[in-house]
């Protein structure tokens, strides 16, 4: 007999991209997130002890893009286990209202609510 699957699996329409706010170049993507900071996915090793000016770019209703800018400085980072990949772990100080509620969201989108999938 089948196993019927109860959760549900959600796939973001968008990755998360982020770019580097002075040159508007991208820089990689979010690989994860969390209040005081984020791993960065990207083709190039970073610079650690850097800081870097990061922007995301968040799709909106009717095609608008909302900025989020913060600023991050690189800890650590590690090759891949993607050939050509890099992973970058940065930390935020003093991140904006909108990056927490960023992170906010995507905690609540990808928390699994076991009374919800039994409905």
């Amino acid at each position: 007999m089948p196993i019927q699957r109860r959760i549900e699996r959600h796939q973001l329409p968008y990755y998360l991209k982020v770019f580097n706010r002075v040159t508007d170049k991208p820089m990689g993507y979010i690989g994860n997130i969390s209040r005081d900071g984020l791993m960065l996915i990207s083709p190039w090793p970073m610079l650690v002890l850097a800081e870097f000016d990061m922007r995301l770019k968040i799709p909106g209703r009717e095609g608008q893009q909302h900025y989020i800018d913060f600023s991050a400085t690189c800890r650590w980072t590690r090759e891949d286990v993607t050939p050509g990949s890099f992973d970058s772990g940065f930390e935020l100080a003093d991140p904006p209202v909108g990056y927490l509620e960023l992170v906010e969201v995507l905690r609540q989108y990808f928390t699994f609510h076991p009374n919800a999938a039994s409905a």
